[in-house]
This record gives C-alpha cells, structure tokens and sequence, in this order.
C-alpha cells in the first residue's frame, strides 16, 4: 500500500473526508447520548440516521471529481 503523493492536500479538502469526519463525531455523539439526554431530547435512532446519511455521502463523494485537488 503506497500513500498518494499529495495526501496531506486530499486529506483536507476532499469531501469524503469530511464526510468521514462528521461520521466519527456523530458515532462519538451516540456513545455519549444516554449521559445527554437530560440536555439533548433526541430519539434513540436519530443518530444511527445521521451517521448512515453522512456515510453514503463519504461514499458517493469519493466517487466525484473534485477540481480543487
């Protein structure tokens, strides 16, 4: 496995990884939510939405080209 010479670039800009990240904080959220629910009234569910949502918009933006990188 090799890294692509620009990572660094992709790493930041690109919309996947973005994605990906809002994912991870979103997961980390859900964890947290039953110490939240005094503060954050949300449904059992709503995140594991969030998070698939935000998951295939990771997938479908990798697979768009992205002039800026």
């Amino acid at each position: 496995m090799k890294l692509l010479p620009d990572w660094r670039k992709v790493l930041v800009r690109a919309w996947s990884m973005w994605a990906l990240a809002i994912s991870i904080l979103l997961s980390a959220l859900e964890v947290a939510l039953p110490f939240l629910q005094d503060f954050l009234p949300l449904r059992p569910g709503a995140f594991a939405v969030l998070i698939f949502l935000t998951v295939i918009a990771a997938a479908i933006a990798r697979l768009l080209v992205q002039k800026d990188i």
